[in-house]
C-alpha cells in the first residue's frame, strides 16, 4: 500500500483541500505553496485589495511564465528538431505559445474551470485563459523548479495535446510571415501598436496597424500587443494574398 507524503496530508486536511485536489489532477502530484497557485487564477478584475492598498492578482506571475514557458518550449524544439535553423524552431516555439494555442491547453487541461474573475461570459472571456495558463506554469516553476517544471509541460502536456507532425504544417506566426513577405520583396513595414481604453472590468485592449510603404494594410486588435500585431498581420496577409 503506497503512503501519502505528510505534506501530501496536511494539504487534503486543510481548506484548501478542493483546490489541492483539483490541482492533483492536473499536475499528477500534489502542490507544495497552494498559495502561489491561488494567486495564479486570479484575473484582475477580481483583485485581491490588501488593508495598505496593494492589489494582488496574476499578472507578474503571467510575466514570469511567459519566460518560463518560451524556454522550455525553446529548449524542447532545439532538442526535437537537431537538424533544423532557427528559422523553423522559432515558428514551432511562435505555434505553441501563441494566445489561441495557450486558450486551447487551459481548457484541455482544465485550469479553465478554476479561474477568478469578474468578467462576464460577453467579455471574450476566453482571451484569459492562456494568459491563466502562463501564471500557471509560473507558479509551478516557483513551486518546484524549472527542471520539474520543464518535465511536467512536456510530459503532461505537450506528449499529451500537441501533435508536432501535424503542427509544423500550420502556420500561425502571421507576422514572421508578412516579414519574410516585405523583406523578400524590399518592402518598408511599420507596425503602430497601442493600447486603447480600459473597459469596466479592466481589461486592456491593444490595436494595431501594420504599414507597409507608409500604407496601412492591416489592423488587429488583441488582449495583449503579440496578439495583436498577429492579427493586423494576418489581414495584411490576407489582402496581399500571400
Amino acid at each position: 500500500m503506497s503512503v501519502i507524503p505528510f505534506r501530501s496530508v496536511k494539504l487534503i486536511l486543510s481548506p484548501d483541500k478542493d483546490l489541492s485536489r483539483a490541482l492533483k489532477n492536473i499536475l499528477g502530484f500534489y502542490p507544495g505553496n497552494i498559495g502561489i497557485y491561488k494567486l495564479a487564477f486570479i484575473h484582475k478584475s477580481a483583485s485581491v485589495v490588501k488593508s495598505k492598498g496593494g492589489r494582488f492578482n496574476n499578472e507578474r506571475l503571467e510575466y514570469l511564465g511567459d519566460a518560463v514557458l518560451d524556454l522550455i518550449v525553446a529548449d524542447f524544439m532545439y532538442n526535437r528538431y537537431p537538424g533544423k535553423e532557427e528559422g523553423f524552431l522559432t515558428k514551432m516555439r511562435s505555434k505553441i505559445v501563441n494566445r489561441e494555442f495557450l486558450n486551447s491547453l487551459a481548457t484541455k487541461i482544465g485550469i479553465n474551470n478554476l479561474i477568478v474573475s469578474h468578467l462576464n461570459k460577453d467579455s471574450g472571456v476566453k482571451n484569459i485563459y492562456g494568459n491563466t495558463f502562463e501564471a500557471f506554469i509560473a507558479a509551478v516553476y516557483i513551486d518546484k523548479g524549472y527542471n520539474r517544471t520543464k518535465k511536467y509541460v512536456i510530459d503532461s502536456i505537450f506528449d499529451k495535446y500537441i501533435d508536432l507532425q501535424k503542427l509544423e504544417k500550420i502556420d500561425t506566426d502571421f507576422k514572421s510571415s508578412l516579414i519574410e513577405w516585405a523583406q523578400k520583396h524590399k518592402k518598408e513595414i511599420v507596425f503602430e501598436t497601442e493600447e486603447e481604453s480600459v473597459d469596466p472590468a479592466n481589461q486592456i485592449t491593444f490595436v494595431s496597424n501594420v504599414l507597409i510603404d507608409q500604407v496601412v494594410m492591416g489592423k488587429g486588435t488583441g488582449n495583449s500587443k503579440k496578439e495583436a500585431e498577429q492579427n493586423a498581420s494576418d489581414q495584411a496577409l490576407s489582402g496581399i494574398k500571400v
